[in-house]
């Protein structure tokens, strides 16, 4: 009789070693555990695991190789539950088997510099739809390669994916994750995730996942009772079997209290951002990690145990990782996600900022001129997270605020009529507060394209309007290459600062001054006229006399056949004070038309 021993290579799940592979698993109510595969003719008794004297359990197999199936068996008394392995880097489907994924990724870009967070721009993409005909199969990460050229020319520096872990089923936003160490299976698997993030740095464009770890499943969730111990009916090892497992998708919140799943997370974490270099995560719902409801200033339902968790993680990938970002999507404007974990904080880089999105949105969906809230849009932008400007990411459109009974802005602007004037006016007037203000600009893949229909996993973009609208993809062009300073006119807009120095609320007239270290090439002005007029000489405050030229003007016809054309002409600043600053220019604006200005080096 074959003796079995434990294995003595390190990790979890399915591990490598020269002629097989090592099998490791957390089960601390089982009796026995086996694994079974094509490597052993799906055989329930031939390798047995060993109890290595903790909770875990292990072996080596010998001859088990990259692509073979498995899948544990655990005995807890007279039951016998056949698993797939929760470490699984890939499985056939939510419902089939583990597959062994131990080749290495022949990678072509080995070494990526990320942007720095101030050269950020964000596209946040859904892999299903992204590039996809309507009618057939989800899209799937070979398609979206074929789209980076358009990408990088538009000048994102970003891609962030919404979770593209193994999901119930082929259509999915991703929320719903069955296996989080799995590619989905629909999408092309681990090889064609590592591919396309290849691709995207040889186009410099960075890759952030987003990850799900407020909750599991709750569909197809293998890790239900894994073991077979659980109780008040919930979910065993891997879950809280309390109050604290519910949230709203269902009672799947992880046990953040437990040491084996916090570092489960960690592992996964730190997978994405070593294994298939992604160069950072957004975390989704942080909320409803840190309290059962979602809620600040709540102590009956803090979950510090979510709390610690974040702070793990975060200074897990600052030490190994310092130059990756991890996002945070709260939503509860709770400044302490950003600040240290030496502080308290929970480190996070950054994070989605409600205080931006939702008054900018109202005020560009009001239908009257003198209901727009000039006030709330200045506080937009002037709001940040702490003393960092990019502590936030702010946007106009997310998969949120495109879903769930909202449509696209244009849509939101005008309904059934977003290809019209005034739509495409007051869209593109959100886009350029979105890439002036300080923050990390993001925009939802079709933005540019002037998307209409609310977002679901069953509606590709429709390409067409990239020549239909060849004009406004050109605006958001223009936008992206001033927030990143490609012409060397506007490196205030990757600064820290800025300055709200002019608000009329009765014209609806806002203007503000970012800059970085200040001077020629540097200081920057934004004027925003959010009203359906047209002001010829319109007197504002300019930091700095001489020469300022237009950079931008929303309302060129080149952008749009029906835009006015408006001339926003270049103007000479002079000495007298006005809103604050030192000196005074006349600039030309036409309706619903954002004006950017700088000076030359």
């Amino acid at each position: 009789m074959t003796q079995h021993k434990p294995s003595q290579h390190t990790g979890m799940g399915a591990i490598a070693y020269p002629g097989g592979t090592a099998f490791r698993v957390w089960a601390p109510h089982a009796d026995q555990v086996f694994v079974t595969g094509s490597f052993n003719n799906w055989d329930g008794t031939t390798h047995p695991l060993v109890h290595e004297g903790s909770e875990y359990w292990s072996i080596d197999v010998p001859g088990a190789q990259h692509g073979d199936e498995y899948r544990y068996l655990i005995v807890n008394a007279a039951e016998t539950l056949s698993r797939i392995d929760p470490y699984a880097r890939d499985v056939t489907s939510s419902v089939g088997n583990s597959v062994i994924w131990t080749r290495p990724y022949a990678w072509k870009r080995s070494s990526f510099a990320s942007p720095t967070w101030n050269r950020l721009v964000i596209y946040e993409m859904h892999i299903g739809t992204f590039n996809d005909q309507p009618g057939g199969a989800p899209g799937n990460l070979d398609g979206a390669i074929a789209k980076l050229d358009y990408l990088g020319e538009l000048g994102i520096s970003a891609v962030q994916l919404m979770p593209p872990m193994e999901f119930a089923g082929g259509y999915s936003w991703g929320y719903n994750p069955a296996h989080i160490f799995a590619v989905e299976s629909d999408y092309g698997g681990p090889d064609a995730l590592k591919a396309f993030i290849d691709a995207a740095h040889t186009h410099g464009i960075a890759v952030i996942f987003d990850v799900v770890y407020n909750h599991l499943g709750p569909t197809d969730l293998d890790m239900w009772r894994f073991d077979g111990w659980s109780e008040h009916d919930l979910g065993g090892i891997y879950f809280y079997n309390d109050w604290r497992a519910q949230t709203p998708w269902g009672h799947t919140r992880p046990d953040y209290g437990r040491t084996q799943v916090r570092q489960y997370l960690c592992d996964n974490a730190l997978m994405w951002l070593d294994e298939y270099h992604a160069d950072g995560l957004r975390w989704d719902a942080t909320a409803y990690i840190r309290n059962t409801l979602g809620h600040n200033d709540d102590p009956a339902h803090d979950i510090a145990d979510g709390w610690h968790l974040m702070q793990q993680i975060n200074d897990e990938i600052r030490t190994r990782f310092p130059n990756r970002i991890s996002i945070a999507e709260d939503l509860r404007d709770n400044a302490w996600l950003t600040k240290p974990t030496a502080d308290g904080g929970a480190g996070f880089g950054s994070q989605w900022d409600a205080r931006f999105v939702h008054p900018v949105r109202a005020a560009l969906v009001a239908l009257y001129d003198d209901e727009r809230n000039i006030y709330a849009v200045r506080d937009a932008v002037l709001h940040r997270y702490g003393e960092g400007a990019f502590q936030r990411v702010i946007y106009t459109e997310s998969h949120d605020e495109v879903a769930n009974g909202q449509a696209r802005l244009p849509e939101e602007i005008w309904h059934g009529n977003a290809s019209s004037w005034v739509s495409k006016k007051r869209s593109t007037l959100g886009a350029a507060l979105v890439f002036t203000s300080p923050g990390i600009p993001m925009i939802f893949q079709g933005q540019e394209l002037l998307e209409d229909e609310w977002f679901h996993d069953q509606d590709p973009i429709d390409w067409s309007k990239a020549e239909r609208n060849a004009g406004i993809v050109q605006l958001y062009r223009d936008l992206i290459h001033l927030r990143r300073n490609k012409r060397g006119h506007t490196r205030g807009l990757e600064g820290q600062h800025v300055n709200v120095h002019h608000l009329n609320d009765r014209d609806k007239v806002l203007a503000y001054h970012r800059w970085d270290r200040g001077g020629p090439g540097d200081d920057t002005v934004v004027v925003l006229n959010m009203a359906n007029r047209v002001y010829n000489s319109y007197t504002l405050g300019f930091p700095a006399a001489g020469i300022w030229r237009v950079r931008f003007n929303s309302d060129w016809r080149g952008y749009d056949p029906e835009f006015g054309n408006h001339l926003s002409y270049n103007t000479i600043a002079y000495g007298g004070s006005k809103d604050g600053m030192p000196y005074h220019a006349n600039i030309s604006i036409g309706p619903y038309t954002a004006v950017i200005l700088s000076q030359e080096r």
